[in-house]
């Protein structure tokens, strides 16, 4: 019995040394940890998307706006002057950041103000175009140009007036 004792005892004096050469060879260490707020990413309309104006013949048509600015009919309508344009957009935000540009995955509808005729507003592009990383704001700002395609029907089915409508963007930090 007193054998093993001894053994236990040696055994139990084994572990806690071995226990306080482990506590010994171990160490504490207070590290840092940061974080920074930045500006959060800000975007305002400065121009509205337009198509101008134009007339549907027979079967109606499209008109195309780029973003660059550029626009053309096609089917059968035909434009007129007045002003049309893409819309624009100024991004502003934490310098030198990426943001990403999501244009509406749906068609926008525009109602016409005096009979409550429809249009639709589809095909949308930017400049730059539109993804993750679309954009760097330089100087803490950008510039956004939308464009995008009307459908017209003919003068039954769109006539004359004021068509308006909304659409949505989103704009965020990558």
């Amino acid at each position: 019995m007193k054998k093993l004792m001894l053994s236990f005892l040696g055994i139990a004096l084994f572990f806690g040394i071995l226990d306080q050469k482990v506590q010994a060879q171990s160490s504490s260490v207070s590290a840092r940890v940061f974080a920074e707020v930045i500006e959060g990413i800000t975007a305002t309309e400065t121009s509205q998307l337009n198509f101008g104006r134009f007339a549907p013949l027979e079967q109606g048509g499209q008109v195309h706006i780029t973003a660059q600015g550029r626009r053309y009919a096609s089917g059968n309508l035909a434009l007129s002057g007045g002003t049309f344009n893409p819309a624009s957009f100024r991004v502003t935000g934490e310098d030198g950041a990426s943001f990403s540009i999501r244009l509406p995955s749906a068609p926008s509808v525009l109602r016409n103000l005096a009979n409550d005729k429809t249009m639709m507003v589809s095909e949308w592009e930017s400049e730059p175009p539109a993804g993750d990383g679309a954009g760097i704001l330089l100087g803490g700002a950008l510039a956004v140009s939308v464009g995008a395609t009307l459908t017209v029907g003919n003068m039954n089915d769109n006539p004359v007036g004021i068509y308006a409508g909304t659409y949505s963007i989103v704009f965020a930090y990558n």
